[in-house]
């Protein structure tokens, strides 16, 4: 190959590696922040689940058998409230989750649980709920079988089988307002408050749509301005928004759980110079049963003694220097070069947090 050739494979090689296009590894706006206003709405409701075998709530569960009676009666039946057995029959509560923008008639997936003394709701059937908001408003109807997923009686039970769900076991009869529509100006909330990633998210919006178009109002929320050419056009413009990636910035933060030995490091953890030991003081203790014979002519007795030893010994601390800056991969090299456990981590980070080396947020659960 010639010089000159070999000149000019070069410099191609250079132009590639300047104008090619950069990867993107950010998130999406959609999976680390929401729009106000669109997020689920949560529905509740007490209910009568009847047709059990048995398992019902049975004695000792008074409002259940008021529920029943007053049920009974608005159906135009008159019942004697001390006559009603419920061991068919269980006092309940429905919930369920609506979405932001469900129409009237969709459908809702129900869990139905048990609040009295009920030993199993399997095989039961939910009569018909009326599901309410937290201000009493009633948005949706609930009735179906239920499915446990279980089986079992009182005294041998295979899953739990006080809680039911019920796919589709609910309908929505009103819907939420909402004027998404005409709406020019929207909210965008952040799912883990963070000032550095609220200003990323600016930059990254006003960069795609106009200097204009976001704000930060503070870390966990971001003003958004439709654009003069997206007006009438609000759902096409938050579509727009959520597909956008953003790299998150994320706090220093070591969470360490003491009941299962779970150590969890953040990447941006850094500690300052810092020498590290590790050893171990191992105590071994030995009993050694040995018989006693008595001298000749001594009348005495033949008997077992006990002799004990005991051996310590302790394993040679191995000194670590990790300078200031170490990031979590060097640190993460240097504890597993001395051999430690996770549950010697986590008194290790706390030695290191209690010496002032470790900045990091220290989390124990």
């Amino acid at each position: 190959m010639t010089r000159d050739r070999l000149h000019q494979l070069c410099l191609l090689l250079i132009l590639v590696i300047l104008f090619a296009p950069l990867t993107s590894y950010g998130e999406r706006l959609k999976d680390i922040s929401g729009i106000r206003g669109a997020s689920p709405l949560q529905l509740t409701g007490y209910g009568i689940v009847v047709g059990l075998a048995g398992t019902g709530d049975g004695k000792g569960a008074d409002f259940t058998k008021d529920s029943l009676a007053n049920l009974m009666t608005r159906m135009g039946v008159t019942v004697d409230k001390s006559a009603l057995k419920l061991k068919n029959a269980a006092a309940v509560m429905v919930t369920a989750s609506m979405a932001p923008f469900a129409r009237r008639g969709a459908k809702l997936d129900i869990t139905v649980s048990s609040i009295g003394n009920a030993k199993s709701l399997g095989g039961g059937t939910l009569l018909l709920t009326p599901l309410r908001t937290v201000d009493g408003d009633i948005l949706a109807l609930a009735q179906g079988a239920l499915a446990i997923g279980g089986s079992g009686d009182a005294k041998a039970r295979k899953n739990h089988l006080l809680v039911a769900r019920v796919s589709g076991g609910a309908t929505v009869e009103r819907e939420q307002r909402t004027d998404f529509s005409r709406r020019h100006r929207l909210i965008l909330n952040l799912n883990n408050p963070d000032f550095t990633t609220a200003s990323r998210i600016t930059r990254k919006i006003n960069g795609t749509f106009g200097g204009h178009t976001a704000k930060t109002l503070d870390s966990g929320a971001i003003e958004l301005m439709l654009p003069s050419y997206m007006k009438g056009r609000t759902p096409e413009f938050i579509a727009k928004i959520e597909n956008l990636t953003v790299t998150p910035d994320t706090p220093a933060r070591i969470v360490v759980n003491e009941k299962t030995g779970t150590v969890i490091i953040g990447e941006n953890v850094r500690i300052g110079t810092v020498a590290l030991a590790h050893g171990n003081l191992t105590i071994t203790i030995r009993k050694t049963e040995e018989v006693s014979q008595p001298a000749p002519l001594s009348q005495g007795q033949t008997t077992v003694t006990q002799e004990t030893d005991t051996n310590v010994e302790e394993e040679r601390a191995q000194v670590m220097v990790m300078p200031k800056g170490t990031t979590i991969q060097e640190l993460a090299t240097a504890l597993n070069a001395i051999g430690v456990t996770p549950r010697d981590m986590i008194s290790i980070f706390q030695a290191i947090k209690a010496s002032g080396a470790l900045q990091a947020e220290l989390v124990i659960i």
